[in-house]
């Protein structure tokens, strides 16, 4: 390394440099490549309950067993990368869910389809934390915060890309080649990570010990703000998912009978989340957390009414509305984790995500059995079940000793 990138004191490497652009751009596609191949199947689920001959519940189990997988591998994928290395890890996981995407072409019923979404996840669970964890170690202090930034935005952008591309490649091939597509475009950016992301250098190497991992996470269970935030975590994002699994299924029929590729374009307003959640730290130094927690969660039960309506511009209005509040809402309680967990951190981030996944695989299959008997009244209906629910759960945070 030459003198222009001089490190921190534990030897980061800091903003501007040659080497922070390489991380930033190995990172962006690995966070890419994450949230496309995890989220291409939302989308078609209309087409698995089309072709498989399923209720839309079960038509939503790509996704939902895809999700339950990740959850639970993030609960250990942290410490495996602790034995194994940040680098080495990351680039199996990138390698592996882009094959298992080239694989899907060959499934020819929807139990080996559920089956290669499972080991999808799995393979998944092994960058996001870990990400984090290489940022956290190799980055200097100063330049972490806009790294992470970019980090996010790739997700960001992969699960936005993977939810209209799918969709709109469905219009020229089957959606098994839109999803061997996707996992060519996977392999592909596992290249440009392999050779862009520099080999660790503050790294530690830990031996395995699962004691010591039930024990810290254990830990993090003790403490009723951190409960109340994972029972954020899990009710916001089952809402989230639910709306998003059936909205298609609604739009396809009539009296709207939209195009699947069409329909796939109400995913853009995931520009609208993430712009309005990059506001959100600031609007919590100048009204506090209890004003904003309340607000968001008010927001995502204003977009829920707001799609009830039976005009096709006031249904993407309210998704809209509730993609606003849920991404601030999200924001502002996967940053509240940090600041409530008093040690072990990264263990109360996972436990945070753990829930969050759990919430999307389970609600956003239940909402099919609604989405069934009562239509979108009755997704709906649940979807506002589960955000009163949060907002009992904000209420009892904000009366945990030592918040507001």
């Amino acid at each position: 390394m030459n003198t222009t990138e001089a490190l921190h004191q534990h030897g980061g490497v800091q903003k501007g440099t040659p080497t922070y652009r390489r991380i930033n751009l190995a990172l962006f596609c690995a966070g890419f490549v994450t949230f496309v191949t995890l989220y291409d199947v939302q989308p078609l689920l209309p087409l698995f309950s089309q072709e498989f001959g399923v209720v839309p519940a079960v038509a939503s189990l790509p996704l939902s067993c895809a999700t339950l997988a990740l959850a639970f591998g993030m609960l250990l994928a942290g410490t495996v990368s602790d034995s194994v290395g940040r680098r080495q890890m990351m680039t199996a996981a990138m390698v592996t869910t882009s094959l298992l995407a080239l694989l899907t072409w060959l499934s020819g019923s929807f139990a080996s389809l559920l089956a290669l979404r499972f080991v999808q996840g799995l393979a998944l669970s092994g960058i996001p934390s870990v990400a984090m964890a290489y940022l956290g170690e190799e980055m200097d202090v100063r330049a972490i915060s806009s790294a992470m930034g970019l980090y996010i935005s790739g997700n960001a952008f992969g699960g936005m890309t993977g939810r209209i591309g799918s969709a709109l490649l469905c219009d020229h091939m089957t959606w098994r080649s839109a999803m061997a597509v996707i996992g060519v475009i996977g392999l592909c950016l596992s290249l440009v990570f392999i050779r862009c992301l520099p080999p660790s250098k503050n790294f530690i190497r830990r031996p395995f010990r699962a004691s010591n991992l039930s024990s810290t996470l254990f830990s993090q269970i003790k403490d009723p703000g951190l409960l109340c935030l994972y029972g954020l975590a899990f009710l916001s994002m089952g809402g989230f998912v639910s709306l998003y699994n059936y909205i298609g299924f609604r739009l396809l029929a009539p009296p709207y009978s939209i195009s699947q590729s069409h329909v796939s374009l109400i995913f853009l307003v995931y520009l609208l989340g993430s712009f309005s959640s990059g506001m959100v730290g600031s609007l919590v130094g100048r009204f506090g957390r209890a004003a904003m927690i309340r607000l968001t969660l008010g927001t995502m039960l204003a977009g829920t009414l707001v799609t009830l309506s039976g005009s096709l511009l006031l249904i993407v209005a309210g998704v809209g509305i509730f993609t606003c509040g849920f991404f601030c809402a999200h924001a502002l309680a996967s940053g509240w984790v940090g600041r409530r967990a008093q040690s072990g951190r990264a263990q109360a981030s996972s436990l945070y995500l753990f829930c969050y996944y759990q919430g999307s695989s389970i609600s956003g299959t239940i909402g099919g059995l609604f989405w069934q008997h009562h239509g979108w009244q009755g997704v709906a209906l649940m979807i506002g079940a589960l955000v009163a629910m949060a907002f009992i759960v904000a209420e009892t945070l904000l009366r945990v000793p030592g918040e507001e």
